[in-house]
């Protein structure tokens, strides 16, 4: 029995969005997504009304066959009656056929629309979103929510419709043939009725905690997947295996026996009634029979009724649970699309025309909404045209997220940032990022060939232009020598390059976009030293022109820039050149002394 529970944040988000049993305001939200398929939604209905009344009218044929055929002895009628109980069940298989196919392909078209739209909701959202929401959980809402969804869509949707419509019909047909049987078979549906209602009530709450235990499965598995270089870095691979094993696979088991338990003693319980029903209808009946006061094509019909009564009821049950997995899948599915873009485009948003790329920090403040407090406080700083600018200062002291800020991943909480006199909220994102170049101290490479990740940013450029930004970074030697050149597929984050190699395509990823901004996050820190200085010199001709932004770990960097910016506790403390900080005597020269690598 596993002792660790989900994550609080599983739990609750389960919780939460399995409030209700059934959710008119989800519904309504994601038949958006069926009305171009209406046509075919009321074609399939009608298919399902015909082979429910094909289905119903079965049992009244072997009542006449049996009480005008086969007691009054006439060939003829028995015949024809089966012929035609023949006709029907072939009618009832050609709807069925028909309209399963027809669901399907509804299905399919309808969970095509929505994950299409859930992916380009996801693109849109900003960076916030994704730093307090896992990689598993969006995984569980785009794959699992979805496929619950489309298998909801697909057979529930119709076959709730057709149980009822069934139910109904039987219900009258009963009633018209014998009123006394049909009470008598409707006696147990008290109990029916009780039972249900239980399992309703115990069944929302199992089925919260499965789907709690699918959502810790996934997201336990993305993470470990991600950080499996730290994992085996730090021989965490044993550990990682028994608490899997024993806490959240086991968790996810365990649930899903519980609800598997609540289903195994409700399903039967049907069966039962329906047993139960069949007993007193056959016992009341059969007597009447011998009694002469019904036929006995009547009592067979009967049976046959109380058995398809009962058939429904118990499908009905099962569409309960798919139900509810569904509202729950579907709220979170709404949640998510309903996150708000943090960083959007103003109405009257315009293109950032052609820049020379001069920037300027007017009093810039923000915080994290998480956190509460200011990351960066008050800071003022222009940048030149073509001026290459060093950001010093210790962990946590702001750097990164000035540049966040710069290429507008985050707007700030006070202040403004002006590229060419533009203040960056009154322009299009897009073509601000498209004059901009971004290079993580992280590469992170796509699957794809080698070219195809330097193309990423400009994929109208040609091959030359490939060569020249790999051979401008230093990076050509080494791919040519590659197995396919270019053309080498290096799979998903780049796993087949070393850490240097990678952060070299991405240095040619970046220049190749010709950019009049260049953000680097230290882009060399991870390549040895004989490299960085064939790295430096490109960089020294290619940021020629540019505006450059640097966040400086190593000495090699912070020298070759215009000036140094050191900001201590998210405010700016000292600028200048690294002579002049030095003479200064001041934070950067306690740093020099400490703090960079040479």
């Amino acid at each position: 029995m596993s002792t660790i529970q989900p994550p609080a944040y599983i739990t609750q988000s389960e919780e939460e969005s399995d409030a209700k049993g059934y959710n008119p305001q989800v519904v309504r939200r994601l038949s958006i997504y069926a009305r171009p398929y209406r046509e075919k939604l009321l074609l399939a209905i009608l298919l399902m009304f015909a082979s429910s009344a094909a289905a119903v009218a079965g049992p009244y044929f072997v009542k006449i066959a049996i009480d005008e055929g086969l007691t009054a002895r006439n060939l003829s009628v028995l015949r024809t009656t089966v012929l035609a109980f023949l006709v029907v069940s072939l009618a009832q298989w050609l709807c069925t056929y028909f309209r399963i196919n027809l669901m399907a392909r509804v299905g399919q078209a309808v969970i095509y629309d929505l994950r299409t739209t859930l992916f380009n909701h996801l693109q849109r959202l900003s960076l916030g979103f994704f730093s307090h929401y896992s990689v598993g959980r969006i995984i569980t809402r785009v794959i699992n929510d979805v496929e619950t969804l489309r298998d909801f869509l697909t057979w529930s949707v119709l076959a709730i419709t057709r149980n009822v419509f069934t139910l109904l019909l039987i219900v009258v047909v009963m009633l018209d043939m014998n009123l006394r049987l049909a009470l008598l078979t409707f006696s147990v549906l008290p109990v029916m009725v009780a039972a249900t209602f239980l399992f309703r009530r115990l069944s929302r709450r199992a089925y919260r905690k499965v789907r709690g235990a699918v959502s810790w499965v996934n997201s336990v598995l993305a993470e470990n997947i991600n950080g499996v270089r730290v994992i085996q870095a730090f021989s965490r691979q044993d550990h990682n295996r028994q608490f899997f094993r024993n806490h959240v696979n086991r968790y996810h088991l365990d649930q899903s026996i519980a609800a598997a338990r609540i289903v195994s003693f409700f399903n039967p319980l049907v069966d039962v009634l329906g047993a139960v029903a069949t007993a007193v209808v056959v016992w009341v009946g059969g007597a009447a029979v011998l009694g002469e006061q019904i036929s006995a094509g009547m009592l067979v019909a009967f049976t046959l009724y109380i058995d398809r009564f009962f058939e429904p009821i118990h499908d009905l049950s099962r569409r309960f649970t798919q139900l509810q997995s569904t509202m729950a899948g579907g709220e979170r599915i709404v949640g998510l699309l309903d996150i708000e873009v943090e960083v959007k485009d103003a109405p009257d948003a315009e293109d950032l025309p052609p820049i020379e790329g001069e920037i300027r920090f007017d009093q810039v403040s923000f915080r994290y909404l998480a956190d509460g407090r200011d990351v960066l406080s008050a800071i003022s700083l222009t940048a030149r045209p073509g001026e290459t600018i060093a950001l010093v200062g210790e962990t946590g002291a702001g750097k990164t997220t000035l540049v966040k800020l710069l290429a507008r991943f985050h707007d700030p909480t006070a202040g403004r940032i002006l590229v060419d006199g533009h203040d960056l909220k009154t322009i299009r994102q897009n073509s601000l990022r498209r004059q901009m170049g971004i290079v993580p101290q992280e590469p992170f490479l796509f699957s794809g060939t080698v070219k195809e990740n330097i193309l990423f940013g400009r994929l109208e450029a040609d091959e030359a232009a490939v060569v020249a930004a790999a051979e401008a970074v230093g990076a050509h030697g080494f791919i040519k020598n590659l197995r396919q050149g270019y053309e080498t597929q290096v799979e998903e984050g780049g796993v087949m390059l070393s850490v240097g190699q990678r952060q070299l395509v991405s240095l040619a990823r970046a220049l190749l976009a010709d950019p009049r901004i260049l953000i680097l996050d230290e882009a060399t820190s991870s390549v040895d030293t004989q490299s960085e200085q064939a790295i430096q010199k490109a960089l020294q001709r290619l940021f020629q022109g540019r505006t450059t932004f640097v966040i400086a770990h190593r000495l090699s960097t912070v020298t070759r820039a215009d000036r140094v910016v050191v900001i201590h506790q998210g405010r700016i403390v000292e600028q200048g050149t690294h002579t002049q900080l030095l003479a200064a005597g001041g934070r950067y020269f306690h740093q020099y002394q400490t703090g960079f690598q040479d």
